[in-house]
């Protein structure tokens, strides 16, 4: 049973509006989770949605990185340490970073 103030609406379309309302908040559950996305730096539909894209983006490519290294760390221990080298080390060139990580599964 579902609740509304729409009485116009009809049975069917009120439940696919729950239904993608559901799709949206486990999409963002995932977000929260995975991407590490605390709060969203700008207000406009484009800067929420570039910076989900260059989230996702990130979260694929450390993904495959620790596929094709078999590391047996987390997607998100691989990020924190990759993150800590790109922000501290300036002088370790990123190759460097990745065969450090290899090294110290």
């Amino acid at each position: 049973m579902f609740l509304t103030n729409n009485l116009d609406a009809s049975e069917e379309l009120i439940s696919l509006l729950y239904q993608n309302r559901w799709s949206v908040e486990l999409f963002f559950k995932w977000i929260k989770q995975h991407l590490k996305i605390k709060k969203f730096w700008g207000t406009s539909e484009n800067a929420v949605r570039i910076q989900i894209y260059c989230a996702i983006i990130t979260y694929c490519l450390v993904a495959i990185v620790q596929h094709d290294m078999k590391l047996e760390r987390s997607i998100y221990e691989v990020l924190q340490i990759l993150g800590i080298f790109i922000n501290i080390r300036d002088d370790v060139t990123l190759k460097e970073k990745v065969n450090w990580l290899k090294n110290n599964r």
